[in-house]
Order: C-alpha cells, then structure tokens, then sequence
C-alpha cells in the first residue's frame, strides 16, 4: 500500500519536498520564492489534491495567523502552481482541477494517478508499462503523443475496508 493511504506524519513529506525542491531549484538556477516553497509545502501538507482557490485560502488563514493580513490574489497561486508544475514538483489532475506534489521530481516521468473517491487522497505511481502500453497504441493509431496523464478513480484499501 502507498503511503498516500496509509496514516502518517506529513511533516516528514513536507519537509523531503522542500528539501528536494530547493536542491532542484539550485541545480536549475530558478528561485524557489517563499511564496511558492509556502504552495509546496500545503501541497504536501495530505495527499489530497488541492484546488487554487483551496490554497488560496489555506494560505491566506496561514497569513492571517502569521499576523500578515495583506490580500492575495488568485493569480499569485497560478503563478505559484505554473512554477511547480514547470519544474515537476508538482502535477495538475485534469479530471478534478486540482494539484498535488509529485513524489518523484528529480526523475522525468509521466504522470499517473489512483485517485480515492472516498477519501479523497491521491497517490502517483510510476509505470513504465503503462507508458509503453499507451505508447503502443498510439503508434497503432497513427497518433503522436505530445503528453500524457491517466487518473483513475475507485476505491483505496482503507475505504474498501471501512465500507
């Protein structure tokens, strides 16, 4: 079972993105802002994907909290979010408008998801035989694959057993 599913400490997730990400963002030559490590880190704060608008406001009640009461904008997070989704520390899932870490982004991958109906938690596998498979089907079709995504619904263990 994925750690997605499983309970544990978010804090250590966190803390193994911020980490990578900021070694990535060195290698790269790009800034990882503290607006945009702030995203990062609420991303990885479960396993759920996160809408703009719910990071938004998550990151507002941080300010607010922090004694920061100053506005933020939707574009603010957009831009945030293009960032971390550019340089693969982040995914966008299409099929729920939604964004979450990626748990592999010093590695080119696809992307791939078993997204909890339930719970709402999402885990991202990497599946060479689900590349070569669409790969595969693609030549068949006489298709050029520019990228490529597979979300799948359904239900995680700990749903299964709790219904």
């Amino acid at each position: 079972m994925s750690i997605a599913f499983e309970q544990h400490n978010h804090q250590h997730c966190i803390q193994q993105a911020i980490s990578d990400a900021k070694t990535l963002c060195e290698q790269r030559k790009v800034r990882l802002t503290t607006l945009r490590e702030q995203v990062l880190a609420l991303l990885w704060n479960s396993h759920k994907p996160l809408g703009a608008y719910q990071l938004l406001e998550m990151m507002q009640q941080q300010n607010r909290t922090a004694g920061n009461d100053k506005p933020l904008a939707p574009p603010t997070v957009y831009r945030a979010l293009d960032f971390l989704v550019a340089q693969g520390l982040a995914h966008r899932i299409s099929s729920l408008n939604a964004f979450i870490g990626c748990c592999s982004p010093n590695t080119g991958h696809n992307s791939h998801f078993f997204i909890c109906s339930h719970c709402q938690n999402a885990i991202e596998i990497i599946s060479q035989p689900i590349s070569m498979a669409i790969a595969e089907c693609a030549d068949e079709a006489g298709f050029s694959v520019n990228s490529e995504a597979v979300e799948v619904l359904g239900c995680c263990t700990q749903c299964q057993e709790a219904l």
